[in-house]
């Protein structure tokens, strides 16, 4: 069989998806090598607590920031840069395999632009829910999952789309998200589990429901509905 001496051994992925994942990158490399003490000298081993103090989303800022109509307006970023900070290596390892494999497969579909809002607002819905619906709560929430859901929501869309095209049983598109919230309800009753699949199901939710309008005539099709009802 011939084979092409000059394809790049990876699939190419989309821009888009490399400047979402750049960041998480970064940061875990550079607090890997610190905790490893390679970096940052003695006080690199705390430079993990001290990202998820600068990053994190806490519960009982945002509430009182919504109290305030969101003043500290300083710490609003913290709805989405959350996303950068990770418990540890493995648990940053699988968000970022995970955001370009699902980057791909919706990158390769959505512009540039319609990825970004997937991501960011998930990012921020996730945010929002566990901060705001979850009484009593004070956790932090930290990790890019939240975000990762989000592009599960748009890569449900898609495949939810193209089996109604097709006349084929549609619901068969939420078996990926329903298979991940049944392993994370078990983890979670095995290993005692937080409330972040509260953000991870919201972040679904978004992106499922934004990819109806940002997705390649999604806004016309919405605008044809409109106009029949």
């Amino acid at each position: 069989m011939d084979q092409d001496i000059n394809a790049p051994p990876l699939n190419p992925l989309p821009w888009i998806v490399w400047v979402l994942a750049l960041p998480l990158i970064a940061m875990e490399v550079v607090l890997s090598l610190a905790e490893a003490g390679l970096v940052g000298g003695v006080q690199g081993a705390g430079w993990r607590l001290q990202a998820v103090e600068r990053f994190g989303l806490f519960p009982e800022l945002l509430k009182y920031q919504w109290e305030t109509g969101g003043h500290p307006l300083a710490e609003l970023h913290r709805l989405v840069s959350y996303t950068l900070v990770h418990g540890s290596f493995t648990h940053a390892l699988f968000a970022v395999v995970m955001v370009l494999a699902l980057g791909k497969w919706v990158g390769e579909v959505f512009r540039w632009w319609a990825v970004l809002i997937v991501v960011l607002g998930s990012a921020a819905a996730g945010a929002v829910s566990y901060g705001l619906l979850i009484p009593g709560i004070r956790m932090q929430l930290i990790g890019a999952y939240p975000a990762i859901y989000g592009l599960i929501g748009a890569f449900t869309f898609m495949v939810y789309t193209n089996l109604s095209r097709v006349g084929a049983n549609k619901w068969r598109a939420f078996s990926l998200i329903g298979f991940l919230l049944f392993f994370q309800f078990v983890f979670g009753m095995l290993f005692g589990g937080g409330w972040d699949w509260v953000a991870d199901v919201s972040g679904f939710a978004f992106g499922f429901l934004v990819s109806v309008v940002v997705s390649p005539g999604g806004f016309r099709r919405v605008l044809e509905q409109v106009r029949q009802r």
